[in-house]
């Protein structure tokens, strides 16, 4: 087996698949050898990358796309929660609805996406979970309450879900991105990147390979003995950013 197909043999479903980041971490598992998946809402925008509708907020949605996938595939190895919302505002100015959208999106997708696909990966010889959460879950932002505090979540899910599934040779691990060049971002105002940029000790943004080499690794045989941690990929953003 050659670095290129780490991951032969290997199935793996992603949500948000269709998203910048979410289609860049689908693309990379495919390189590696795995057999992997877009769920999301809506297709992604190279058509040679498998897609099952899914809504993550949604149980039933959930439970009918990784089962699917299961059923066309055979075994579930591979897991990554990329999908991902945020609204910003203050706290004070912050709707129910956004924050109630944000939740559902981040934190409970997550939730769903490891309740339907983890007796799914017992039955196979072990996994890997990924959660993609952001420096913003451990550190916090001006305006993005809900966004934090959903990324937050995901670090005590992963930690808990770690504690109840290595006995299964399953490992659950985030990855906490700083800022990522994606479409979504480079539409927002340029002194918002400037002032990541000005965080950032290596003097850049991330790109969206960034993070899926990160998922690689985590995937991949050098990381089978890491579970419950976080793994902080931002180019040095996350200290640059502290007073």
């Amino acid at each position: 087996m050659t670095g290129l197909q780490q991951l032969a043999g290997k199935t793996a479903v992603v949500t948000g698949g269709s998203g910048g980041i979410g289609s860049a971490v689908v693309r990379a598992l495919q390189e590696a050898g795995a057999v992997a998946t877009s769920l999301d809402l809506s297709p992604p925008p190279a058509s040679d990358i498998p897609w099952l509708s899914c809504d993550v907020r949604s149980d039933e949605s959930v439970g009918t796309a990784v089962q699917q996938f299961f059923t066309q595939n055979g075994r579930l190895d591979l897991v990554i929660h990329a999908a991902g919302i945020s609204r910003e505002a203050v706290v004070w100015k912050l709707t129910v609805e956004d924050w109630d959208m944000i939740q559902a999106v981040n934190l409970r997708g997550a939730f769903l996406l490891l309740r339907h696909a983890i007796p799914l990966m017992r039955q196979g010889t072990g996994g890997r979970v990924v959660l993609i959460g952001s420096i913003n879950g451990s550190r916090g932002k001006f305006g993005t309450s809900a966004y934090s505090a959903s990324k937050a979540g995901l670090l005590g899910l992963a930690k808990s879900v770690a504690r109840e599934t290595g006995r299964f040779g399953i490992s659950v691990n985030v990855i906490e991105p700083g800022w990522v060049r994606t479409p979504l971002t480079e539409a927002l105002p340029v002194a918002a990147r400037e002032a990541a940029e000005a965080e950032s000790l290596l003097g850049s943004v991330l790109e969206v390979s960034d993070v899926a080499d990160a998922v690689l690794f985590l995937c991949g045989p050098g990381a089978s003995r890491i579970t419950g941690q976080i793994l902080r990929v931002d180019a040095g953003q996350f200290l640059g950013g502290g007073t």
